[in-house]
């Protein structure tokens, strides 16, 4: 097994895949750690569409990788930015996903958490309208029986005067909740229009308004997802969290020991990059769960650096890196995405992606994501 890789002057070099994968299979319910992962959706590429049009979704497809994560233990945070909400998935997509996923959730007993946000509203919106698209969304996810994660929301970003208006909607939501929720920061480096949120670009004072809202509904708040990229603002945030609160960590920088934690305290896990390292993922935290911090990071330590890979800047493009590895790894027939978004990404980042994540044993059959790789590079004009 050897394949011709391109390098940036045009000539080839020799890789060679490794043989077996990675060995890991379901096991039992993790018990020191909830993890979700952000799952992505599969597009249909037999549909007729254009990036700009409604999304053409494959749902047995999308909801088979679902089942794939559920099987190894993992929950399943749907509709978020992973499943390309606001980047080729609208409203009216990502509410028909969430009541499949719901319904499939019931089915097999999975744990499943949805993404209600704002974005039917398409043009500029007053704080009224945020908070009535905000309802809409959360009466829908209550309804299939899923918990609520309240997204940030670019409406909210571009209508809010200052951080009382935050205060205010988030508050008006966490009463009408009926059961508690998750509340999101993703930060602008995953989506430019939620510069400033909380009220202020100063992320001390940001911070500051975050837990006023948590302080204010505690009993209506299970736990805070931190999408930052910096793993000691997310450590001081979790140390000042009230207690019962989770914090899942949404850093895809600093998991590992985010994870792992400290003698204060750990998080959580509601990531993107268990995406594509779902069975590997969860085979880290079950060696965790038996008190073996060093076993778990060893495990999942190596995994950093192809996380990092598929982060980089411009880090909202990272979903494109986790659809390549989901049809390199065989969870889907294609590499084709919503949006048209497989184009986000260069044929350099793909190959890097390629080697690091068969470095890790990632995919199940390594002669078939050999096969695909070598298909991709055809495409782009790479003879083997």
């Amino acid at each position: 097994m050897t394949i011709r890789l391109p390098l940036p002057d045009g000539s080839l070099r020799t890789y060679e895949p490794r043989t077996e994968p990675l060995a890991v299979t379901p096991g039992t319910p993790f018990t020191s750690r909830t993890v979700f992962s952000a799952a992505h959706v599969v597009a249909d590429p037999f549909a007729d569409t254009s990036p700009d049009a409604p999304a053409a979704v494959d749902w047995d497809a999308t909801l088979a990788f679902r089942r794939h994560l559920w099987s190894h233990g993992l929950g399943v945070a749907e509709a978020m930015d992973t499943a390309q909400r606001g980047m080729g998935l609208d409203w009216a997509g990502a509410a028909e996903l969430i009541r499949r996923s719901g319904a499939e959730a019931k089915a097999v007993g999975g744990r499943i958490a949805c993404g209600v946000g704002t974005d039917q509203l398409t043009g500029p919106a007053t704080l009224a309208e945020v908070r009535a698209a905000y309802e809409e969304q959360l009466a829908l996810v209550e309804e299939t029986g899923a918990q609520a994660i309240l997204m940030a929301s670019r409406a909210l970003a571009a209508a809010a005067s200052g951080p009382e208006d935050y205060l205010d909607v988030y508050g008006h939501l966490l009463r009408q909740a009926s059961e508690p929720v998750v509340l999101h920061w993703l930060g602008p480096m995953f989506d430019p229009a939620l510069e400033g949120y909380w009220g202020s670009s100063d992320l001390d004072a940001a911070t500051g308004t975050f837990l006023e809202v948590i302080a204010a509904h505690p009993d209506k708040v299970d736990g805070i997802k931190v999408s930052l990229l910096e793993a000691r603002r997310e450590i001081d945030i979790r140390r000042r969290l009230p207690g019962g609160l989770r914090c899942y960590t949404g850093d895809d920088f600093n998991y590992p020991e985010l994870i792992a934690g400290d003698e204060q305290g750990f998080s959580h896990a509601l990531l993107g990059i268990f995406d594509p390292l779902g069975p590997l993922a969860a085979q880290a935290v079950r060696v965790l769960d038996t008190g073996d911090t060093a076993g778990f990071r060893g495990l999942l330590d190596p995994t950093v650096e192809l996380s990092r890979h598929l982060f980089q800047a411009p880090t909202r493009f990272y979903k494109t890196g986790v659809v390549l590895l989901a049809w390199l790894a065989g969870h889907q027939s294609h590499f084709t995405m919503v949006g048209g978004l497989q184009s986000a990404r260069s044929l350099p980042h793909f190959i890097r992606a390629y080697e690091l994540a068969d470095g890790l044993g990632l995919f199940p059959d390594p002669k078939l994501a050999e096969d695909r790789m070598k298909t991709l590079l055809a495409l782009y004009g790479v003879n083997q």
